[in-house]
């Protein structure tokens, strides 16, 4: 016998909530203006009565078709294998802008000082179920982007500095995590999605209708 919904915990609620949006405005059931009406609502709903509601005039049913595609348009790209053991960035009054388009290894060393470097998570490959990235930054800015389908585990010590994680904490199931550690003095950490949940999942919504309804 399936749960009932208010009894769900109310992230997994609201997932089934949005996943249910995107199969019925993809096969155009409901318009872009009630989706995206629909889809704000659910971002911020904060009762199980409040999710329901948004579905409950909607038939189409997420099935098994809509799961292969929402894991090849939006999964984690973790294939396990091997991968290398690790890279190093050194940066001294400059800055690097590294984006990841292959493997990653299984560890990614930077040093910052006086700098401004980006890490670019965001297309990379995931050989390993986990990813270490030690830093030692001194008054200096590094960002790091990672994909919105992955834990983050912050281990930075800071001094006189801050860490901003803005990644999803909604992660679950086996994905991978990854872990930044070492020191910041005097400096700031970003962690950030490159998009934003919403911009992630309307992008594929629409290729998902495009495919559908051509």
């Amino acid at each position: 016998m399936p749960v009932k919904p208010e009894d769900k915990p109310i992230e997994k609620l609201r997932q089934e909530t949005i996943d249910q949006l995107i199969m019925n405005y993809s096969h155009g059931e409901i318009s872009i203006d009630a989706f995206e009406r629909r889809l704000d609502q659910a971002a911020g709903a904060t009762e199980h009565q409040q999710l329901t509601a948004l579905t409950a005039d909607l038939d189409l049913q997420v099935d098994s078709e809509y799961a292969e595609q929402k894991q090849h348009m939006m999964g984690c790209n973790y294939k396990p294998g091997e991968a290398k053991e690790s890279e190093h960035m050194v940066n001294v009054f400059s800055g690097s802008d590294s984006s990841y388009h292959g493997d990653l290894p299984k560890e990614i060393k930077s040093i910052e000082v006086f700098s401004g470097s980006t890490i670019d998570l965001t297309d990379a490959c995931f050989r390993q179920p986990s990813l270490t990235i030690k830093m030692f930054s001194l008054f200096s800015g590094p960002t790091i982007y990672v994909p919105e389908n992955i834990r983050v585990v912050s281990k930075v010590f800071c001094i006189f500095g801050a860490i901003t994680n803005k990644a999803s904490p909604n992660s679950v199931g086996e994905v991978p995590v990854v872990y930044i550690e070492g020191i910041a003095l005097f400096s700031g950490l970003d962690i950030k999605l490159k998009k934003t949940i919403k911009e992630r999942v309307s992008e594929f919504a629409q290729n998902l209708r495009r495919n559908l309804l051509g």
